[in-house]
């Protein structure tokens, strides 16, 4: 009994490995697997830059609009600088927290402009120009919301 598990396992030990094909095969469906998934993970982060860009948008124009019912100044721009957005403009009295709107969602390098239009809360309009995503630009306007604009 035992000479037979032994005589067993001395035949197995010349099995060992993988064979060219079987390689192959699984190469050959990683390269599948990898054609598929790419192209979805890189339309993935596209929408992940247009949402950030909406986010922004959105918040900076509650912070214009806040500062229009109780302010009397226009403001002028956003500043970028640091990775956060401050107003430009306005009352002289406002304080730097005031100013401050917050961190921005989109990178340094993939915001390209950003305007602001109007000096009325109900009346004004921001829009962010920028790159890495569908849209190249993202508009908020206080009468008719977001909207977004299609690379040229």
């Amino acid at each position: 009994m035992i000479a037979r598990i032994a005589k067993a396992l001395n035949k197995q030990d010349g099995d060992k490995g993988f064979t060219l094909i079987e390689l192959l095969v699984v190469i050959i469906i990683i390269g599948i697997l990898s054609a598929i998934a790419i192209p979805i993970f890189l339309n993935q982060r596209k929408k992940a830059v247009d949402s950030a860009a909406q986010a922004d948008v959105k918040t900076i124009s509650e912070q214009i609009a806040t500062y229009y019912v109780d302010g009397t100044d226009a403001i002028t721009g956003v500043d970028t600088t640091d990775g956060t957005y401050t107003l430009e403009g306005g009352d002289a009295t406002m304080t730097d927290e005031q100013r401050l709107v917050g961190p921005s969602s989109l990178k340094p390098e993939q915001l390209t402009s950003i305007a602001v239009e109007g000096t009325q809360a109900d009346d004004f309009s921001v829009t962010i120009t920028y790159t890495g995503g569908d849209h190249a630009t993202v508009t908020y306007d206080a009468k008719t919301g977001i909207s977004t604009t299609d690379p040229a």
